[in-house]
């Protein structure tokens, strides 16, 4: 229900300051409380109390709102807001009672796509902000009967400046447990590891991040293709995810060194088993002073 004390206007165009990524002409503008409006249902997207969020609120004080947000009449009472939500709290912030809106009558799949689309395109955007909006924005288009899985993501992947194959690979951190897709977050966890875990079983990841939080180890993409590759044969068990992260396996590493550059080192007179044993000394000594063991070996050939 509208706000007995709401103005509306007639607005012709506007500047996005804050970003919505919507131009509107011709719609009717209206200034709503604060406490009447409600967040979008699983709103995948931070609204922080930070820097930009200070320059914004600096913004609505000398200026006021100059985008207005859109809303739509939720079930309720009030509204929910679609477009906005960084507005409506730099109002707050501001001091502000009200917020100028539009109001729009859409039904959710319509909401979830104008959701997504005016905050797709900001800088700041985390891995798992990405993979919640464009899963939630996938699944809006399959209920409007879009063609098919290749052609939902290669639309969603225009509308955002990603490739398909970039937003199918969003659409799989998904389903990552929220601890791993933190790590996504953090960059402990490679992205493209992070799409391999993600389709491990619930309990499997839960061994992931046990093992994580044990070891401190966080798994790279070659040990993501091993852990989805034991899970998808049915052997994955939780002392395997161990013993994949942090098992250290002896690699045979061939060194080869230039005698010319050796050469530099030694006394001209020295033959080349003279060389070895003092290259062979100097190793041994280095080693002897490595506190934790794990160390290659080397077969160096001069």
């Amino acid at each position: 229900m509208k706000s007995k004390s709401a103005e509306k206007v007639r607005l012709k165009s506007f500047d996005d300051l804050f970003g919505s990524g919507e131009t509107v002409t011709g719609e009717t503008v209206t200034s709503v409380p604060l406490s009447e409006l409600h967040t979008f249902k699983d709103h995948p997207f931070r609204v922080l109390d930070d820097e930009k969020m200070q320059e914004t609120v600096e913004s609505v004080k000398q200026y006021g709102v100059l985008t207005p947000g859109i809303v739509r009449p939720h079930p309720q009472s009030g509204y929910e807001v679609i477009a906005g939500h960084r507005r409506w709290r730099a109002c707050e912030l501001a001091g502000l009672t009200e917020m100028p809106v539009i109001v729009r009558e859409m039904d959710d799949d319509t909401a979830v796509v104008l959701m997504v689309d005016t905050n797709i395109q900001r800088e700041d955007i985390l891995p798992s902000e990405k993979a919640k909006a464009y899963r939630m924005k996938y699944e809006a288009m399959k209920h409007q009967g879009s063609k098919g899985e290749k052609y939902t993501a290669d639309v969603i992947g225009e509308a955002a400046g990603d490739s398909g194959r970039t937003v199918q690979r969003y659409i799989r951190l998904s389903e990552l447990a929220e601890e791993l897709l933190g790590y996504v977050d953090e960059n402990k966890i490679p992205m493209v590891a992070g799409e391999k875990l993600s389709y491990l079983k619930t309990d499997e990841q839960a061994w992931v991040v046990d093992a994580i939080g044990n070891s401190g180890i966080f798994p790279s993409k070659i040990q993501a293709e091993q852990l989805k590759a034991v899970s998808e044969a049915g052997e994955l068990m939780e002392g395997k995810v161990y013993a994949v992260l942090v098992k250290k396996e002896k690699e045979n590493v061939n060194v080869t060194i230039s005698a010319k550059k050796i050469r530099n080192y030694f006394p001209t007179e020295y033959s080349k088993e003279q060389i070895e044993d003092v290259i062979y000394t100097l190793l041994e000594e280095w080693k002897q002073k490595e506190k934790e063991g794990g160390t290659q070996d080397a077969g160096i050939t001069v």
